[in-house]
C-alpha cells in the first residue's frame, strides 16, 4: 500500500441499485426469473414527504417522486430497485457501455448457466454474448452476458467470484 494507508478487511457488498421503468415487472421478474425474495415494497418517496428530505439529499434537487423495492439473494446481497416517477426513468441505449466509469453490470451465480439463460431470453431479456468457458478450456468454469427486460446488464457465473477469478 502506498503511504500511511493499511490494510483493511474487506466488506461485504450490501446491495446493487438499479433503475426499472415498471418496478412491479421487474419485482415479478427478479423473482421468477433468478429467485430473489421481496424483502420490502414498493413504496413511495415523495421529495414532499416525510423522508423525502433524505432521497432529495441524495438523489439531488431534481428528485420528486420514485418508487422502491427492496429484493434478497440467495447470500443476503440486496437488490434495491428504483422506478423514477418525476423525473422519469430513462432507459440506457442497448449498447454495452464498458468505457463509460460506473457500474456497468451485476453478476449472479447459476451452476446451470444453459438453463438461467433460456429463462432470461424466454422472459423478455436477452443474451448478449456466447456462453464462454473462463480460465481453460475444459468446460468447467463458464460465463455469460444477458440483459433482463428493463435494461440492466447481467452476467451470469458457473461458480463463486473467488473460485472462478482464483483459477488461474
Amino acid at each position: 500500500m502506498q503511504g500511511s494507508l493499511r490494510r483493511v478487511p474487506p466488506r461485504p457488498i450490501n446491495h446493487v441499485g438499479i433503475g426499472v421503468p415498471d418496478i412491479e415487472a421487474a419485482i415479478r421478474w427478479y423473482g421468477e426469473v433468478m429467485g430473489f425474495a421481496l424483502v420490502s415494497g414498493p413504496v413511495d418517496v415523495r421529495a414532499d414527504a416525510p423522508g423525502g428530505d433524505q432521497a432529495v439529499d441524495v438523489l439531488g434537487p431534481t428528485f420528486r417522486h420514485m418508487r422502491l423495492a427492496h429484493l434478497a439473494g440467495a447470500n443476503g446481497v440486496g437488490l434495491e430497485l428504483f422506478e423514477l416517477i418525476d423525473p422519469p426513468h430513462e432507459r440506457r441505449p442497448d449498447v454495452v457501455e464498458y468505457w463509460k466509469s460506473n457500474t456497468f453490470h451485476f453478476c449472479v451465480t447459476d451452476p446451470d448457466i444453459e438453463a438461467m439463460v433460456e429463462r432470461i431470453k424466454t422472459t423478455g431479456g436477452t443474451q448478449l454474448s456466447r456462453i464462454w468457458n473462463e480460465r481453460d478450456a475444459s468446460g468447467t468454469y463458464r460465463m455469460c452476458y444477458c440483459r433482463d427486460p428493463f435494461g440492466t446488464i447481467v452476467e451470469i457465473y458457473t461458480h463463486s467470484y473467488e473460485l472462478l477469478q482464483g483459477h488461474r
